[in-house]
């Protein structure tokens, strides 16, 4: 069975996906003051990052429409599997849900499937690679989606900031935390389960953190060997290195991918975050 992929542009593909006619990127917009920018293949990222360095209020993102969604679906396929940021912190899960009702009304019955990544960033690049996966096993439009939907409930994304600005002016941190961390050098290591923000440790100075997230990481997923080791950095590479190898002295893995971050996960990741999926 033929099959598309669409994402929202809070999920890092690899490059040679985005060169592939089955993927499709809906771009979210990005707002910092009055610059106002669509999240795709022209987005800058340091001019992005100097614009929200400058800028004394929280940046924002605005989600694709339905009908963006709905032409995104609008394919000669005869399945569509849609991965978005989770509804935690966007609207754009919704939009896609709404878009596949227009679809319906406007193009008639297909098969599609949105997921709620209830993750960002390399946890929707995760559930790309699952749907991959399926469809590569020769698996159908139900299997798929069940495989996909367990293994959601399976990953975790964790994340070391070393500003958490942003997150705590959406209402997602307290300022308490933010507070401690920007003052003391306290690096927070959090982990998004099931959409929802927890922290799980903290270190002084973001190497330390880095490693006590490693450590996390391993004492939380089973089966490591299995899985494929993600990591997305937002204007870091060396630090995402870093992570890598104190990641490969803690255990094996199917395989490894490192990106950098697009326009949505750098706003909220900011300058030098480091983002890891199993």
């Amino acid at each position: 069975m033929s099959y598309k992929i669409v994402v929202d542009s809070c999920c890092e593909l690899p490059e040679e996906y985005k060169k592939n006619s089955r993927f499709q990127i809906v771009p979210l917009g990005l707002e910092v003051g009055d610059y106002v920018i669509l999240d795709d293949e022209s987005f800058n990222q340091k001019e992005f990052l100097q614009k929200v360095a400058a800028y004394p209020l929280c940046p924002k993102s605005s989600c694709p429409s339905p009908e963006k969604y709905r032409e995104a679906y609008h394919a000669e396929v005869d399945e569509v599997y849609a991965v978005t940021l989770s509804s935690h912190l966007s609207g754009s899960y919704n939009s896609a849900e709404l878009g596949k009702s227009l679809y319906g009304e406007k193009y008639g019955d297909k098969k599609i499937h949105v997921v709620d990544s209830e993750s960002a960033s390399c946890g929707e690049t995760q559930l790309v690679e699952k749907i991959l996966e399926c469809k590569e096993a020769g698996l159908g439009f139900e299997e798929t989606v069940e495989k996909v939907e367990t293994f959601k409930r399976q990953m975790r994304t964790y994340f070391v900031l070393d500003n958490l600005e942003t997150l705590r002016k959406n209402g997602r941190l307290s300022s308490v935390k933010a507070l401690v961390a920007s003052t003391l050098n306290i690096k927070p290591v959090m982990v998004g389960n099931w959409g929802v923000i927890e922290q799980k440790g903290q270190a002084i100075g973001i190497n330390k953190a880095l490693a006590k997230m490693a450590d996390c990481i391993v004492s939380d997923v089973k089966n490591p060997a299995e899985r494929m080791l993600m990591i997305t950095h937002c204007n870091c590479p060396e630090r995402a290195e870093y992570m890598r190898s104190l990641m490969e002295k803690r255990a094996s893995y199917r395989d490894v991918l490192i990106m950098n971050t697009a326009g949505v996960s750098s706003m909220y990741a900011n300058d030098g975050g480091v983002i890891v999926t199993l």
